[in-house]
């Protein structure tokens, strides 16, 4: 990889919100939850560790960093993973820098090299990972994710976001928006676009001409990376996918002490 990249870990949680995955393990924090006797982030470390031309420390946002690792760099949090995103960078965060999530414990080297590698190859400002249902249904069938459904694929995303420059910024910060009018459809049709919004509802938008629309709309070079690795689709939301993440991450370490 040719340039070094920063790494933030979006580690917080709705305030307010009772969570049962945190009830059952009796801790207090989401990113600290125990699989397998670890604290969900370490694994996340771990994949981090592993991979290829990460700039260190890397950045943590929405947990005191102590609580995790002492070597990491502390960022401030805001209300939503969009507004912390933009604050960290607006803190010091410096590009190009890539954004992964705490509940991501099947995170492996693999994915963050192919994402990174396709990313910067792409010269684009912002990118998106996503893996397919092609790729994610004969894996895990029981597996229950929330697709995208446009003409040529039904993708999933992978809490995998590259921003290379200031530029990039603008899609989180168009995230951002999106995310203040998510109840209100009227105000977010007319930020998406009637015409694209209305090409989606009746399956007639690709994802080619999504991207298009996106880097038009924000004047930015926007693209997505397509990862050929089903887990990198899995977080930890629920009990379902505790269980599951959990018996992958068991089935790992015996192949890893044969």
């Amino acid at each position: 990889m040719s340039k070094q990249v920063n790494i933030l870990i979006l580690a917080g949680q709705r305030v307010g919100v009772v969570d049962p995955l945190l009830v059952d393990a009796g801790v207090e924090w989401k990113a600290l939850l125990p699989i397998l006797d670890i604290p969900m982030t370490d694994y996340v470390l771990a994949a981090l560790d592993a991979s290829d031309g990460l700039a260190k420390p890397y950045w943590v946002s929405g947990l005191d960093k102590n609580l995790i690792d002492n070597g990491l760099n502390q960022s401030p949090a805001e209300d939503g993973p969009a507004s912390s995103v933009v604050v960290a960078a607006e803190a010091g965060l410096p590009y190009p820098f890539m954004v992964t999530t705490c509940d991501h414990p099947l995170l492996t080297s693999d994915i963050v090299n192919s994402f990174l590698r396709e990313s910067i190859a792409s010269d684009a400002d912002f990118t998106l990972g996503l893996a397919t249902k092609d790729v994610i249904h004969p894996a895990y069938p029981n597996v229950k994710r929330t697709y995208l459904k446009f003409k040529d694929s039904h993708v999933s995303g992978c809490n995998l976001f590259y921003i290379a420059n200031e530029k990039g910024l603008e899609a989180i910060k168009f995230w951002r928006s999106a995310q203040h009018d998510r109840k209100k459809p009227f105000k977010l049709a007319r930020r998406l676009g009637i015409g694209m919004l209305l090409k989606y509802i009746t399956g007639g938008l690709t994802l080619n001409m999504a991207f298009k629309y996106a880097s038009k709309t924000l004047n930015i070079k926007a693209n997505y990376i397509i990862l050929q690795f089903a887990e990198a689709a899995i977080d930890v939301d629920k009990p379902s996918d505790l269980t599951l993440v959990t018996d992958i991450l068991a089935k790992r370490n015996m192949s890893n002490t044969k």
